[in-house]
Order: C-alpha cells, then structure tokens, then sequence
C-alpha cells in the first residue's frame, strides 16, 4: 500500500512505503506474522465566529492540567463526535488506576480545527490533543510546541511496533514520530440506501456511466440522488479527490502538493473537472446542497431516512448511522467504492481518506508519565474491541484477533480487504496541505461545485495555494 502525497514524508520515504506493503502483506496473510490494518475524522474548518462561546468552561478547564505542576490531572481534546463513546470508555478505565486523572474535553466537530488552532499556543492548550497526523501538526512541531514521542516513551522505544508502518510513520516529521493513532483507518466509501435502491430498480454503480445511470433513475423517483453535506465544504473535496485519482492516478496530486504548480493546469486535470462538473449539471447532489451539513447531521439523515439513495464519506458514516438511526444501519446501510472511470489512469482500488486519526502531547506538560500510560491504552484489547464495537477500525498489529466482535464483522472485514489490497491511499487535500491552506481550498472548491468560477478559476485558485 502506497501512501500518496506528503504521508510518508516525514519518515523516509522509501523506507516508509516499503514498510506499509509489508505491514499489509503480514495482515492479509501474505506474510509472517500478524497484523490488520486499519474519519470518524472530523470536520475541519469553519469560520471563527461564536466558536469560543461553543466551548465556554471546557476552555478553562483544558488549560488547568498542564499549566500547574500541582494538579494531579492531564486533559485530552478530542473532535466531538460518535466515536467519542470509545473515548469515554478509555478515560474511565485509565482513571480507575491511576493516581494522575485523565479529563475529556470535546469540540464540536465544526468548530475542532478553527479552535484547536486558536488555542494550541495559550495557557488553555490541553496536555494531549487529537488531529490527523503530519499535514495538521507540522506547524506546531515547527513552533515547538510538541514532544516526539520518543520523549513520552522513554521506557518503551518499541511503541511504534503495536501500529501498522504506513500508518504510525504518517504522523512522523523529520523521523520523528509525534502522534500514536487513536481510532481507525477511515477510506473515503460510498454509502447507499439498499431499500431506496432497490425500489428505483438500481445498484451500486462500478462505472462512471453507471452512476450517471442511477442519478437519473432516482431522480425519476423524485429522490435526491446523493447527500451532500456542501455546507462543510470537506464532504464535496471527497468527490474531488477520488476523480482525480481515477482520472490521473495519485502522481498528479503528489505533484501538486509537492509544489509543482502546473499540475493543476494540466489535462488529467480538466478532465476531472469536466466529469464534477457534468455530475453536478446532471443533478446529483440536488440544488440546496450548501444549506446541508454531514456535521449536524443533515446529510447522513437525508440517506437514513430514504430522501437520498447515496452519499460519499469516510467509513465513520457507519459509526454516525449507527449512533442516529441504528435501525438504517442495521437492515438498509449500503456501502460500495468509488466507480472506475473510463480510460483513468488511476487504480480502481485505490482510496482516499486518512489513514487513522492521531493523540499527539503537548512538550509543557507536566504529566509526561502519566500520559505514556494512557496512550499505550490505545494498542489494548479494550481498545480493539471498543473502536471496532462503533464500526471503526484500528490499525493496531492486535485487531485481526477481534474482528469477529466488531458490530459488523462483514463491514469491518470489507473495509479490512480494501486497504490490503490499495495500491494507494491518498491523504486527503485538506489534511496534506498546511492548516493555513484550508479554506482557500475549501473556497475554490465549493465556488466551482456552485457554478461561480470555470475550470480556469478553480486551477487558478489551487495554483495559489502554498504546499511549503
């Protein structure tokens, strides 16, 4: 498995992709040894705005953990959102042993990025905080606000061995590690709603033709073809990355976010544009997609209640189904990849997505110890087990002992096979760039889905974009 773009950059490469096939071949059974594999990723950002009225007293509260040698606590910032079962979960059972607490603080999935960056460099920064590895942390490795874990793990150098490579190597910069992976693998899956399906006559689409095909018998049906939570911005870049990659293969993007500019202008790239841009003219995502959010639930409801036949999202859509409309996700959740494209150059199992999401620490802390405590809890078979009981999948080296117990073992097992076998997983674009890169891609990307800018507007704005 290859890991595109900037995801292996901050180990060496070579070494790094080299160690991501043998860690897939070991999980598949192609190898000695065992190990498996690997959203609920998150929602990046949106304006500041009310955001620090959202959090109120869990602001104060984050800061007091770390900035007092006194206080017998550390605090973790998570990204608010079903999965935080399993962090609670953690919390409670770390707590019940150790002398030092560890408290939970959350942020609504909406506003985590925007305030983390606001709080990252203050005395409310938590001691422990979640993110998506290298592309979101590099600026506070660069600022010196986070310690290598070679540091937390003073007494355990092997902590890397628990993990799959590919994946606990992505949170690494300049060779060293600064996050240990924390929930599970998330491949960016197309979802369906097998009864709206089967009553418009259609199934899930292998071929582009095939999905404009089924746009147009759902919408015969009056039913929305595909949910799109275009209000966030982030779940429209998905239908970008994935065209990209079928069209031009994960090289063009690894251009791109390498610096070189031309990439964007180029014809792989137009073309993909030309395809967005005829799914849209067709339909597909319906005409108030931008009054829709994934975050609030909106469009994740829109395919649970029947109103749309599919929707594109990272794997976590099962865990959000499963939170909100367990029933819809017990008899009538779908789940397919993304369809091949005629004459693409990219693979048709490749994905896209993020490989894990990551705990990184603080270098203020006053709770180092305790902290390497706690995070080890996150290679334990409670872990394991917890994570893959909400549909996640960790990529820790013990999860294919537990498969059977996950809440959907044929889910977890699908999702197990595709990143086996992926030839490459691309980062997503917003994850690959630097944070400060965020919302002019957002903003080029919802303003051509809209119809305000051209082919040329978009590969002007993405051109613009710093990859340093």
């Amino acid at each position: 498995m290859r890991i595109s773009a900037r995801m292996s950059r901050g180990s060496t490469s070579g070494a790094g992709r080299t160690g991501a096939r043998t860690a897939v071949e070991r999980a598949s059974g192609r190898g000695p040894g065992s190990a498996a594999p690997p959203r609920a990723w998150f929602t990046r950002t949106l304006a500041f705005g009310g955001a620090a009225l959202l959090l109120g007293t869990s602001l104060t509260a984050c800061g007091s953990g770390s900035g007092s040698g006194g206080s017998q606590e550390f605090h973790v910032l998570v990204y608010g959102d079903a999965g935080n079962k399993v962090e609670k979960r953690i919390v409670a059972q770390f707590n019940k042993t150790s002398k030092v607490k560890a408290v939970l603080d959350t942020i609504p999935g909406a506003d985590y990025q925007t305030k983390l960056q606001t709080i990252i460099n203050t005395p409310q920064a938590p001691d422990v905080f979640y993110n998506w590895g290298s592309g979101s942390i590099k600026p506070f490795v660069k600022a010196g606000l986070l310690m290598p874990l070679d540091d937390v793990f003073k007494n355990d150098p092997e902590i890397g061995g628990h993990f799959l490579p590919a994946v606990y190597n992505s949170a690494k910069i300049d060779g060293k590690a600064y996050g240990i992976p924390m929930r599970g693998t998330q491949p960016v899956l197309l979802f369906s709603n097998k009864k709206v399906l089967a009553d418009a006559g259609v199934t899930a689409p292998k071929t582009w033709d095939d999905l404009l095909a089924t746009v147009k018998k759902l919408k015969a049906k009056g039913v929305t073809p595909i949910a799109l939570g275009g209000g966030d911005k982030w779940t429209t870049m998905m239908w970008f990355e994935y065209l990209y990659d079928r069209v031009a293969g994960p090289g063009l993007f690894e251009k791109a976010a390498s610096g070189d500019k031309s990439a964007w202008a180029s014809p792989d790239s137009k073309k993909a544009l030309s395809m967005m841009r005829q799914l849209v003219d067709a339909g597909a995502f319906g005409k108030n997609f931008d009054s829709v959010k994934f975050t609030g639930g909106g469009s994740a409801q829109l395919l649970a209640s029947g109103k749309a036949g599919f929707e594109l999202m990272g794997s976590w859509e099962y865990s959000t189904q499963q939170d909100a409309s367990p029933d819809f996700a017990a008899k009538d959740l779908g789940y397919s990849t993304f369809p091949t494209v005629p004459g693409g150059k990219g693979d048709p199992t490749d994905l896209v997505g993020n490989t894990n999401n990551f705990y990184s620490v603080m270098k203020k802390t006053k709770q180092a110890a305790a902290i390497a405590k706690f995070l080890k809890l996150m290679y334990s078979d409670e872990f394991v087990k917890a994570q893959l009981g909400i549909g996640n999948l960790p990529t820790t080296t013990n999860t294919d002992q537990f498969l059977d117990t996950s809440s959907n073992p044929a889910y977890a097992k699908y999702q197990l096979n595709l990143v086996s076998k992926a030839p490459s997983f691309q980062v997503s674009w917003d994850q690959t760039y630097p944070p400060s890169q965020m919302t002019p891609i957002y903003n080029a990307i919802q303003e051509f889905t809209d119809g305000k800018t051209d082919a040329d507007g978009f590969i002007k704005a993405m051109q613009a974009l710093d990859a340093s």
